[in-house]
């Protein structure tokens, strides 16, 4: 044990303050949301907070990785934090002045969303470097474990905060969770340099980027694994910006049911995570990772969809979020052994891209059908109505259907990818 500790030293530094900055970052997140959605009552603006994060990865993230690849990684990671820490800054002198208006929001989301594009590969990098291979699962069920952790506390914290000192409260504890963060990073964490060639050294981004795509290329297993997560993002997306057009309305604005839903997800995720790095080696990497999806998917969105109690919500997410982590570490461990070190950069960047490419897409049509197709359709039914009865009655109705859209088209997608994985195979070394 104490040589497993002394193995991972500098990881344990870096992911545990990365992950209390990442607790801070997410507590302003769901506060804006609260303030969003508060100011407007719309499913559609209130999803443009995560269009607007999750937009700069698809335009520029095939090019940040391949930038990260040729930049030093710790310079990339402290540059970004404090340029994301601006965002924050603005937001709160904002508030002061009252001067705070939805527009301002989404355009630092923006500004957020950049940095983590640029850090994400260059932290991903990090984490590599600084793991001795024979701990990739483990460290992996880790970095779940913590995403867990933040997914539990975020919205309970924040709703603490926000309840008692509003915004102002949130985004000091962000902005303490980043100094933190950026002091260890800066005078604790070494990351080592990977060292390059001459001729990659001067290559321009353009073909690092495209050395990335040609990869992809070359290796379908990855490829496969990249494209059917794209659609497990697009599904997951859609029904996120649901929750809060359907938990608020169906509790009469009810932040703490809100902060619950939201924390049974992280309370899956965290236990999941704790079977993960407790588990052995799979005999089949590739199933585990359709699977989870399958059973999370084919459970949780259809309990929104029919479920009018909250304990039901609760019990949604946690069935929902439990597989998660069985299905990203296992490919996390492919992509990490299966991508050479020195490529992972900007193949990671393409993999944003591609990956996430449909993220903001999800966000934009689940807020839009709630908002303008499936509410005003359910404002027409009558109490006693078969749609009311299966679905509920009043707003949240709308939202309730498209949750069931969302796991009919989930349970399709694993299926099909299920039948497409088969034809490949990954052995450990």
């Amino acid at each position: 044990m104490k040589t497993t500790i002394k193995e991972l030293k500098n990881f344990l530094f870096l992911w545990s303050t990365q992950a209390l900055s990442s607790l801070g970052s997410s507590m302003t997140s769901f506060a804006l949301g609260l303030w969003l959605y508060e100011k407007t009552g719309s499913a559609l603006q209130t999803a443009l907070l995560n269009i607007c994060t999750f937009a700069p990865y698809v335009l520029v993230s095939i090019f940040a990785g391949a930038l990260s690849d040729r930049w030093n990684k710790k310079k990339v990671m402290l540059v970004c934090d404090v340029l994301a820490a601006c965002a924050s800054v603005t937001i709160l002198i904002l508030l002061k002045k009252d001067l705070l208006v939805p527009w301002h929001i989404y355009l630092l989301n923006i500004l957020s969303g950049l940095m983590n594009t640029v850090q994400q590969p260059a932290g991903d990098v990090a984490m590599t470097l600084i793991t001795p291979k024979k701990h990739f699962q483990r460290t992996s069920g880790m970095r779940s474990f913590s995403n867990s952790l933040v997914t539990i506390l975020h919205p309970v914290i924040a709703t603490a905060f926000y309840a008692f000192g509003g915004m102002d409260a949130v985004l000091f504890f962000d902005l303490s969770t980043f100094l933190v963060a950026f002091l260890v990073l800066l005078f604790g964490i070494k990351i080592p340099n990977i060292e390059k060639s001459e001729e990659k050294e001067n290559i321009s981004v353009f073909r690092a980027a495209g050395e990335g795509i040609s990869y992809l290329k070359k290796t379908p297993l990855i490829f496969t694994l990249i494209a059917y997560m794209a659609g497990i993002n697009f599904i997951a997306s859609m029904f996120e910006a649901v929750i809060p057009a359907y938990v608020l309305p169906k509790t009469g604005g009810n932040e703490q049911i809100l902060g619950v839903v939201t924390s049974m997800a992280g309370i899956g995720t965290l236990l999941g995570s704790l079977f993960v790095t407790a588990s052995g080696k799979p005999k089949n990497r590739l199933a585990v990772i359709y699977l989870s999806m399958l059973f999370s998917m084919s459970i949780e969105y259809f309990i929104f969809a029919f479920g009018k109690e909250p304990w039901l919500w609760y019990l949604g997410q946690f069935v929902g979020w439990f597989p998660v982590p069985f299905m990203g570490a296992n490919l996390d461990v492919i992509l990490r052994t299966t991508i050479p070190t020195e490529m992972q950069g900007r193949v990671y960047s393409c993999r944003n891209t591609l990956q996430y490419f449909m993220i903001p897409i999800g966000y934009f049509l689940g807020g839009f059908f709630v908002d303008n197709v499936f509410e005003p359709m359910m404002a027409l039914q009558a109490e006693n109505s078969l749609m009311s009865v299966l679905f509920g009655f009043g707003k949240g109705s709308g939202a309730a259907i498209v949750a069931l859209i969302c796991g009919i088209l989930g349970t399709l997608w694993c299926g099909l990818f299920g039948k497409l994985l088969h034809r490949y195979e990954f052995k450990d070394e």
